[in-house]
């Protein structure tokens, strides 16, 4: 009989969610699903094949954030990837796994930036048409640099972009590049696994930033098939927490829309492919306040010398607010996910106190 996962740490609106003997538990999740066909030569093959489209980022070492996190900290720099986050790697993977014909339709996705501009960037390389749907509210700095590599933008209600893709997708014929949902888009993300464990092989630890599943679901599945003692957590706004409630039901949970400072982080449900894989192979997860989510971006700035936007920072922020079970000694990799930052974002830092 296998045990349920569980909240063992409540404090205000964070919560810290324990996961226990996540991979029995939640292979029964996958198969009453679908089959889980992702694995660890899945997301090798599309190491290989996108590879001359990515940049390997850095593991950088920065011993002077280990004192206030209670560990050694490493970060895996994604915010200095090609198109400013690891989103490329997904999106890449997915379009190059494409016919011919289906990239000369045209790309449409949803997105809340990132994953725009490595679609649009994709259709720029391959000389096609990408039209992305964005939130409303996206950041401006991210409008801008999807518009700046020819995309056409749609904005919508944060709740409705992924409607509204399908339906332009439909009328136009386009071919759907999707943010997370995808098992092409999570193996792709799964490389950010297979780099960390060439470039620190003794790493203990991995903390990843959160939203529909993608980029964790490949990470996690990369790193326990390579190394199933390193503990893989989830970081996720606590105003979105919708890995932590779906995975105390069991299934995908939708939670209500709210805002958070981590803007690229604004799902507010599990994708159904993603869930199983990250239910599977991750150790817990931490819902983390705004206010630690800037703190954590400042720590990285000022002490890091690392600049990155909001919701990179949030593993940051978790661990620098106790709510990851990391201790002195542990070497531990924060995933920096992205560096799409406008100088507006910058001037919230001035009140935060560390």
């Amino acid at each position: 009989m296998t045990s349920a996962p569980r909240i063992v740490k409540r404090r205000g609106a964070q919560i810290w969610f324990y996961n226990p003997r996540g991979m029995r538990y939640n292979k029964k999740i996958g198969k009453e699903r679908s089959p889980m066909s992702m694995t660890l030569e899945t997301i090798r093959a599309a190491h290989a094949r996108i590879a001359p489209y990515i940049v390997r980022t850095p593991l950088l070492r920065l011993p002077a954030l280990d004192d206030a996190l209670g560990c050694e900290v490493y970060v895996k720099a994604e915010c200095m990837q090609r198109t400013g986050a690891f989103k490329l790697r997904g999106a890449m993977n997915k379009i190059l796994t494409l016919t011919d014909a289906e990239r000369a339709r045209g790309f449409v996705a949803a997105s809340s930036g990132n994953h725009g501009r490595a679609v649009a960037y994709a259709a720029q390389r391959f000389g096609t048409h990408a039209c992305i749907v964005m939130p409303e509210t996206a950041p401006a700095v991210k409008q801008a640099a999807i518009r700046a590599l020819g995309a056409e933008l749609v904005l919508c209600e944060a709740s409705e972009r992924f409607d509204v893709a399908a339906r332009l997708c439909a009328e136009r014929g386009a071919t759907m590049v999707p943010p997370f949902n995808d098992e092409a888009v999570m193996a792709g993300q799964g490389t950010v696994g297979l780099e960390i464990l060439a470039q620190c092989p003794e790493i203990d630890a991995v903390v990843v930033p959160v939203s529909g599943g993608g980029l964790i679901g490949g990470v996690s599945t990369a790193v326990k098939a390579l190394a199933p003692r390193v503990r893989v957590f989830g970081a996720e706004p606590a105003a979105l927490p919708r890995y932590t409630e779906s995975l105390r039901a069991g299934h995908p949970v939708r939670v209500e829309q709210k805002r958070s400072v981590a803007d690229a982080l604004v799902a507010q449900m599990p994708g159904d492919v993603c869930f199983p894989y990250v239910a599977a192979n991750t150790d817990g997860f931490a819902a983390v306040a705004d206010d630690a989510i800037l703190r954590g971006m400042k720590l990285l700035l000022l002490e890091g010398k690392l600049l990155c936007e909001p919701s990179s920072a949030i593993g940051i922020g978790a661990a620098l607010c106790g709510r990851l079970p990391v201790r002195e000694g542990d070497k531990v990799c924060f995933v920096v996910s992205g560096g799409s930052v406008a100088l507006e974002q910058l001037h919230q830092l001035e009140d935060v106190r560390l």
